[in-house]
């Protein structure tokens, strides 16, 4: 874990950070994010004591910086930035290969070490082994600069706007690649950008930073849906939400009063029900509240003159159905499409109704703007 206690950075008269106070803990992955100048940069570089705090204590692992050997911090913390910082007279094996080597490591683990981390970060050791940077695009030397952080297997990733730089395209592509390393390394990141919409998709938490001060340290799911001050909701996009269906669930968006009616019914009844609730389908739920079907006003219509045919008659029973109220909407439009239904029921253990998902439903909310 690493912990800031009431940490001030002060350069000349202006101050940097104020007075935070937070905790990060191991295995996640941290996004600091502001405008220009509001100390996210100057509160990663606190950690590898690129920038050493004015006030305040900053502990790894219980264990203060302050008192720890610079040189052997740093080299036990990887650390990728904007710009990369390749060395051009360097191999790519060589530049990814230097902590190691300053570590004394072995050449034939070094060598071995190299090789594996270029296969991680999709690079083929037998085609970009012997490369140098000139020769990458700056997709690839970006990835050369994560497999150099990864090198030494640190606990901790300090990532600088690491695509900042990069092409939309590209950033998208090493986005992907990033949650799918992060995935697989049980490693404490934290990661610097100036971009909402990458915070939300990469980070496990969310620092947003003002003026040096810590406005909001929450989840990314929390912040788009309660952030706790004015300018957190204005740093926001306005549609933050919408981009990401995945923060927006079943027990959010569910009809949770449908309209029911008992299968015994007849059609003079449930076309009373549709016409006074202003509807086109009802949910078909037994004595004990327990869903059995649909009916539709289009089934209605079609045996009006059927008069001693019940609603069970003609009800859509083969359906699927909702138990997880946390499903969200993509996972809701995807058993849509599959299924090719309109409406799904929220059912409970027992399979009682609490609610419906319509398609009606994801289009009202989907379409906001």
């Amino acid at each position: 874990m690493i912990s800031f206690q009431n940490v001030t950075k002060k350069f000349d008269d202006f101050v940097a950070v104020d007075d935070i106070s937070i905790d990060f803990e191991a295995g996640e992955t941290i996004v600091l994010i502001g405008p220009s100048g509001c100390g996210k940069t100057t509160t990663l570089r606190m950690i590898n004591h690129l920038v050493k705090a004015t006030e305040g204590k900053i502990t790894v692992d219980g264990n203060n910086i302050d008192e720890m050997d610079e040189v052997e911090l740093r080299r036990n913390i990887g650390y990728v930035i904007q710009n990369v910082g390749l060395f051009p007279h360097m191999t790519i094996a060589e530049n990814v290969s230097l902590v190691p080597y300053l570590k004394k490591v072995s050449k034939e683990d070094r060598e071995k070490r190299a090789r594996e981390l270029l296969e991680f970060v999709g690079m083929p050791a037998e085609k970009f082994y012997d490369r140098y940077p000139e020769e990458l695009s700056g997709g690839q030397q970006q990835r050369i600069g994560v497999a150099r952080a990864l090198a030494s297997d640190p606990d901790i990733i300090l990532m600088d706007e690491p695509f900042g730089a990069l092409d939309p395209i590209t950033r998208s592509i090493l986005q992907d690649e990033f949650l799918q390393i992060r995935d697989e390394l049980d490693k404490t990141i934290i990661f610097v950008t100036h971009d909402i919409d990458e915070a939300l998709k990469l980070a496990d938490k969310i620092v947003i930073m003002k003026d040096g001060k810590i406005v909001q340290y929450d989840t990314p799911e929390n912040i788009i849906k309660n952030p706790l001050h004015g300018f957190v909701e204005e740093f926001l996009d306005h549609d933050s939400l919408l981009k990401h269906p995945e923060y927006i669930y079943v027990k959010d968006i569910m009809e949770k009063d449908p309209v029911t009616i008992s299968p015994d019914s007849r059609y003079g009844q449930a076309l009373a029900k549709i016409k006074k609730a202003n509807v086109n389908r009802l949910a078909v739920v037994d004595d004990h509240e327990k869903f059995v079907g649909f009916v539709t006003l289009h089934h209605i219509l079609n045996h009006l003159e059927d008069e001693q045919v019940n609603l069970e008659d003609i009800m859509k029973t083969d359906l699927p159905i909702i138990t997880d109220q946390e499903m969200n909407v993509s996972q809701v439009l995807s058993l849509m499409a599959d299924e090719k239904v309109g409406q799904l029921p929220v059912l409970d253990a027992q399979g009682k109704l609490l609610g419906v998902v319509t398609r009606a439903i994801l289009i009202d909310i989907l379409g906001k703007n």
